[in-house]
């Protein structure tokens, strides 16, 4: 199993390579499996150094946020995480913690 965790495209170079941003992190990765066009300002999904595929900038920008989460909750001795901060007003990100009263 593997994560793509959502890179912004930041730089576009000539030999289809892009230099995107990764939670902070600046790296160069080959867009040359790309089923569509890439600009700068998109957000992609990275595996072993290639781009394969665009992500919606909500849904880049919510998926960040979770992972934000869970690496805090690794940092602290309990690693809980609140579920609540995994549902939006458009819906769950991950999932919808079921209420209370569902589970009776």
């Amino acid at each position: 199993m593997c994560l793509a965790i959502p890179s912004k495209v930041l730089k576009i170079t000539e030999d289809n390579m892009a230099e995107v941003d990764t939670l902070g992190v600046k790296r160069v990765v080959s867009l040359d499996l790309m089923p569509e066009p890439v600009k700068e300002g998109d957000y992609v999904l990275i595996h072993v150094g290639y781009a394969m595929g665009k992500i919606d900038e909500k849904e880049a920008l919510e998926s960040i946020e979770v992972y934000k989460m869970l690496a805090d909750a690794a940092m602290q001795e309990e690693y809980e995480i609140d579920p609540e901060k995994l549902v939006t007003e458009d819906g769950p990100l991950l999932y919808k913690p079921p209420k209370e009263d569902e589970n009776e």
